[in-house]
C-alpha cells in the first residue's frame, strides 16, 4: 500500500475508492483483493452499498442531459482520447490485470489492451456513420429513423477478461450518448479504477462514467433495481442473470445478458487434423476461463484415435506457471473457490466413470489455484460434466458416426453461445452451421472477432446481441419520425 486509498500493484498506483460524479468516494468498509498468481493481497477495495449505488445513479442521471446533447463528433473525439489514454498506459493496465486476474501478461500486452483501445475507437467511428437513409411511404410521407440516448446504464462485468469485456459495453453506451455506472467483478476490480482515471484525463465530463466496486448482492443488487436506470448490461452466470432480470422487471428495464456456454468443437473425418488439434488445444486459453471456449470436443469415429493421440501429445507440452513469464502457456484459476468448483466437477465425473487422459487434478507442484489442463473421455451426453459450464481448463471428448449424430450431440445442452466446425467440405460446413444452435459459428478457425458483427447467445447463453449497430439498438431508444408530404 502507498497510502490509505491507493494500492501499489506491479509498481502502478491504483486508487481503491469508487469513482462517482467525477470524484473519488470511499466506503466505511472494504473487501480484500488477492492475486491468483501468488496469493498475495493486492488491495483493500472500497465495498459499495446501496448508498454508493444510489449516489452513482444520481450522478449519472444528472450528467445525462448534457452528455446526450453533446454533438456526435465531440463524443467521438473524447472516446478516441480515451483510446489514446489506454494505449499510453497499456503496460500499466497489462501488469495490473495480470496480477489481478491471472491471465497471461503476453496476452494482455499483445491482444487484450490493444482490443480495449479498439473498442473505443470502433464505436466512436461507428457513431458517426449510424444514420439510415430516409424513406418514403407510397403516399409520400417521409420516415426518419434516429437513435436517441436511453439514459443511465448499469454495466456489470465479469472477472475473466475484466477490462476488455467492460469496455465492450462501456464504449457503445457512451458513444450512444448514455451515462454509465460500471460495476466490475469483485475478484478483479482494479483496471476499472484505472479506466476511470484515463476517462477523466481524456475529458469525459463528471458523472458520465461512474465506477462502483463491491459485491453483487449489495452494490449490484441496488444498481439493477434502481428506478432511474434505463439499461442493464450483464455478462456472467445464468443464476445471477435470473436475479438481475427479476429486479429489472419491476421497472421494465431492458436487459442485455451474455451468460456463457458449453460450446462444441466438431471435427469431421475430412478435417485437417493438425488444424483441428491446434484449435482444440487453444481452448485451454486463459486456463479455460473463457465463455466462448469449445469445451466439448466431438470427433468423428474414424479419426478419433489419431486426433486424440495428437491432441494429448500437444496439450502435454503446454507450460503452466507464472503468467508474467513469457514462456507460460497457462496461468492459474482466478480464486480458490473457482479451483474447488473446477476440481469438484472433475472428481464427480471420474467417480461416475469418466477417464482423465490428461490432467484431472490441481497442479500440486505449483500450488495455489493452478489446475492442470484436463481431457476427459468416457463421458455420457446427459452427465454433469457435459451439460454444465465448468469454466476451467477441462475438456471432454465424445465421438460421432455422422452429421446427424454430431448435431444431436452439439445441440444437446441448454446453452447456445458458440460452436466451431472443422471440415474441408464446404457443403458440410454450410449444412452443419445452419443447423447449429449458436450465436457464433466458426468454421476452420476460432475466436475471430469483428466488432461489426453481432455477438450474443441463444437459449440459456443469453438475451440480445451486441456489436456494430446491434449495440446502438440496445443502448438507444429507436425513434421513427414520419413527416407528411409537403411539410
Amino acid at each position: 500500500m502507498t497510502s490509505e486509498h491507493t494500492a501499489a500493484v506491479a509498481g502502478v498506483a491504483v486508487d481503491t475508492r469508487h469513482w462517482i460524479g467525477g470524484a473519488r468516494v470511499g466506503s466505511p468498509t472494504a473487501f480484500t483483493d488477492v492475486s491468483p498468481v501468488d496469493g498475495r493481497v493486492l488491495a483493500g477495495v472500497a465495498r459499495g452499498s446501496s448508498f454508493e449505488a444510489g449516489a452513482a445513479v444520481a450522478a449519472a442521471k444528472a450528467a445525462f442531459p448534457g452528455w446526450a446533447a453533446t454533438p456526435r463528433a465531440e463524443r467521438a473525439r473524447i472516446l478516441h482520447a480515451i483510446a489514446d489514454g489506454v494505449q499510453k498506459r497499456s503496460e500499466d493496465l497489462a501488469q495490473v490485470e495480470t496480477l489481478d486476474n491471472g491471465a497471461l501478461l503476453r496476452s494482455h500486452r499483445r491482444g487484450v489492451m490493444p482490443r480495449v483501445a479498439h473498442n473505443f475507437r470502433f464505436f466512436a467511428d461507428r457513431l458517426l456513420t449510424l444514420d439510415l437513409d430516409d424513406f418514403a411511404t407510397p403516399a409520400g410521407a417521409v420516415n426518419h429513423v434516429s437513435w436517441d440516448p436511453a439514459g443511465p446504464c448499469v454495466l456489470i462485468t465479469p472477472w475473466n477478461a475484466p477490462l476488455m469485456l467492460a469496455t465492450w459495453k462501456v464504449a457503445p453506451a457512451l458513444a450512444a450518448g448514455n451515462t454509465v455506472i460500471l460495476k466490475p467483478a469483485e475478484w478483479s476490480p482494479l483496471t476499472a479504477s484505472l479506466l476511470a482515471d484515463i476517462a477523466a484525463d481524456a475529458g469525459l465530463p463528471p458523472g458520465v462514467l461512474n465506477v462502483v466496486q463491491g459485491y453483487g448482492g449489495e452494490a449490484g443488487a441496488a444498481l439493477v433495481s434502481h428506478p432511474d436506470v434505463r439499461r442493464i448490461g450483464f455478462t456472467g452466470s445464468a443464476p445471477t442473470a435470473r436475479r438481475i432480470a427479476a429486479a429489472a422487471a419491476g421497472h421494465l428495464t431492458p436487459l442485455s445478458l451474455e451468460l456463457g456456454g458449453k460450446s462444441p468443437l466438431l471435427v469431421f473425418a475430412d478435417a485437417d487434423l493438425d488444424l483441428a488439434v491446434d484449435l482444440a488445444v487453444e481452448q485451454y486459453d486463459n486456463a479455460g476461463q473463457v465463455c466462448l471456449a469449445a469445451t466439448r470436443l466431438l470427433v468423428e469415429h474414424s479419426v478419433a484415435t489419431e486426433f486424440t493421440s495428437r491432441f494429448v501429445a500437444k496439450a502435454a507440452r503446454l507450460r503452466q506457471g507464472d503468467p508474467r513469464d513469457e514462456t507460460t502457456d497457462i496461468g492459474p484459476l482466478i480464486h480458490p473457490a473457482q479451483l474447488e468448483k473446477v476440481d469438484g466437477f472433475v472428481r464427480r465425473a471420474v467417480a461416475s466413470g469418466a477417464q482423465a487422459l490428461l490432467g484431472g487434478t490441481p497442479n500440486v507442484e505449483l500450488g495455489g489455484t493452478y489446475y492442470r489442463p484436463t481431457l476427459l473421455i468416457d463421458v455420457a451426453q446427459d452427465s454433469e460434466i457435459v451439460q454444465e459450464e465448468v469454466f476451467g481448463p477441462v475438456l471432454t471428448l465424445q465421438t460421432f458416426a455422422d452429421e446427424d449424430e454430431a448435431l444431436e450431440l452439439a445441440n444437446g445442452t441448454r446453452f447456445g453461445l458458440a460452436a466451431t466446425v472443422v471440415t474441408s467440405d464446404t457443403g458440410r460446413a454450410r449444412r452443419v452451421s445452419e443447423r447449429l444452435v449458436a450465436g457464433t459459428v466458426w468454421v476452420n478457425c476460432f475466436f475471430v472477432r469483428d466488432l461489426r458483427a453481432p455477438f450474443g447467445g441463444s437459449r440459456a447463453s443469453g438475451i440480445g446481441r451486441e456489436g456494430g449497430t446491434w449495440s446502438f439498438d440496445f443502448f438507444c431508444d429507436i425513434k421513427n419520425t414520419v413527416t407528411s408530404p409537403g411539410s
